[in-house]
């Protein structure tokens, strides 16, 4: 799979890792850092638009607040939306952001958003001998299909959790969750199995 990350930080290097070592064909777009990030994981280097251009699959590996720009147009990609949109107090700054960046025409996929960095750089992320549950928001089944892939190649599992319109609960949940971890609270206690 071809894939074009647009960002070069924590989010890029762990899962552009990932997919390089599961044999796709990675891109990490960026404005300075990319170069060297290319270089640890064994993907190319080039800047946003060259990474867009290359990807059939595009993830957004930089802040909220200019992922739609940096994004641009995206027509007849699939876009894997990993940001959260938290600001101070850990409240959701911008509501639905998986929707705001449907404007680019790709076909938005919610997902790695739950976790923070961390987890996505751990090599076998398997807990209690279970492999992580990624939840995937998105409307189009093709898409949604071209993610769990890309899910079951970072070594987890995808969790189908619905379209679009439920994303704005995983970035909600981002939220409440980044919170507790910040506090030092234990969040798997919330979830048991």
């Amino acid at each position: 799979m071809r894939i074009g990350v647009l960002g070069s930080g924590g989010m890029a290097e762990a899962l552009g890792g990932k997919w390089v070592a599961a044999g796709h064909e990675v891109v990490i777009g960026g404005r300075g850092r990319q170069r060297d990030l290319a270089d640890r994981i064994g993907a190319r280097a080039g800047t946003v638009d060259e990474a867009r251009a290359f990807g059939d699959v595009l993830l957004t590996a930089v802040p909220a607040d200019v992922a739609l720009e940096v994004l641009g147009d995206a027509t007849g990609k699939v876009v894997v939306d990993c940001t959260n949109s938290v600001a101070p107090g850990f409240v959701l700054d911008e509501p639905e952001q998986a929707r705001r960046l449907a404007r680019s025409g790709g076909d938005v996929v919610k997902a790695f958003n739950l976790c923070h960095v961390d987890v996505w750089r751990t090599p076998e992320p398997v807990f209690q001998g279970r492999p992580l549950g990624v939840p995937l928001c998105g409307d189009s089944p093709e898409a949604l299909h071209v993610v769990a892939r890309l899910v079951r190649d970072a070594g987890c599992a995808p969790v189908l959790a619905g379209g679009l319109d439920r994303a704005a609960l995983l970035e909600a949940a981002a939220a409440f969750v980044i919170k507790l971890w910040v506090e030092d609270q234990d969040v798997r206690s919330l979830f048991p199995g």
